[in-house]
């Protein structure tokens, strides 16, 4: 069996400059660590439970079906953030027939990152019963 003791998604953008100040400045994620020199050196921000890695360089875009899930407390105010930080909204927040509200951002290399607000009284914020 496998025992992991922490998990990163990576990503290796096409301008890694412009993926750490969009990640760093634009969506404000705190920095974990930083490691080697130079313009591809690696950047390791913290993504609550998890932690994302830019990294290295990219010879191709990246593929349409990466996607990063990320929950905050409000929708709407990270709405209101990310518009006037310049961030791309590719959909502003809806309320979805699930329950949850989310809205979509693009990163510099096009990849879909959903921010999602779990409203209370929601199945995933408490589990009647348990």
């Amino acid at each position: 069996m496998v025992h992991v003791l922490s998990s990163r998604t990576l990503i290796r953008p096409a301008d890694p400059g412009l993926s750490r100040a969009f990640y760093g400045e634009r969506l404000g994620l705190a920095v974990y660590r930083e490691f080697g020199q130079g313009p591809e050196r690696g950047t390791v921000y913290f993504l609550g439970g998890g932690f994302l890695e830019v990294s290295g360089r990219a010879d191709a875009p990246a593929s349409p079906a990466v996607r990063l899930w990320l929950q905050v407390a409000d929708v709407a105010a990270a709405h209101e953030e990310l518009a006037a930080a310049g961030v791309e909204i590719v959909r502003p927040p809806v309320k979805e027939p699930w329950g949850l509200i989310e809205m979509w951002v693009a990163d510099p290399d096009g990849i879909r990152i959903v921010l999602v607000e779990v409203p209370a009284g929601h199945p995933l914020r408490c589990r009647p019963g348990v």
